[in-house]
């Protein structure tokens, strides 16, 4: 445990974190990146207010609002980040970007792209670090119309 070594995990806790959501791993993944309960706050991109849920939950909605992207590519960098024990902040930049099918883009724009910033929380476990708390801003959205859209096909199959 020094702060080089907890600055590299959290680095790669953040990368697999966006692996959960490109990959579409939503059964090993998560638990290896996040704590339970979570508590997520994407009201700048979802209008729903921060809540904390139990993981398994989170997964689920997860699962389910990324179902009909045909892809996503989500790049966090210019991480910053502070350790205090067993305790960190991590913000950092995104780019996130969600690839609708042909059908739900009807002849449109078929990417709903965000810009913004990770304002998360970590803890430090006995299995290592978990996320505890995530929070995305976005600064820039185009097509925020293709979400619902992605959402509403996800809910219907």
């Amino acid at each position: 445990m020094n702060a080089l070594s907890d600055r590299a995990d959290l680095i790669e806790l953040t990368g697999r974190y966006a692996d959960i959501a490109d990959l579409k791993e939503f059964t090993e993944l998560p638990g290896l990146v996040m704590a339970d309960p979570v508590t997520i706050d994407f009201e700048s991109v979802a209008d729903i207010p921060p809540m904390t849920v139990p993981l398994g939950d989170y997964v689920e909605a997860l699962r389910g609002s990324f179902a009909s992207f045909s892809a996503t590519h989500h790049t966090i960098t210019g991480h910053v980040i502070d350790i205090d024990g067993d305790r960190a902040t991590i913000h950092a930049h995104v780019r996130a970007e969600h690839w609708v099918p042909d059908e739900l883009a009807d002849g449109g724009p078929d990417r709903w792209l965000v810009v913004g910033f990770y304002d998360n929380e970590a803890v430090r476990t006995a299995d290592g670090w978990r996320l505890s708390h995530v929070r995305l801003t976005a600064s820039h959205q185009e097509n925020p119309h293709l979400a619902g859209a992605a959402l509403a096909a996800g809910q219907d199959g």
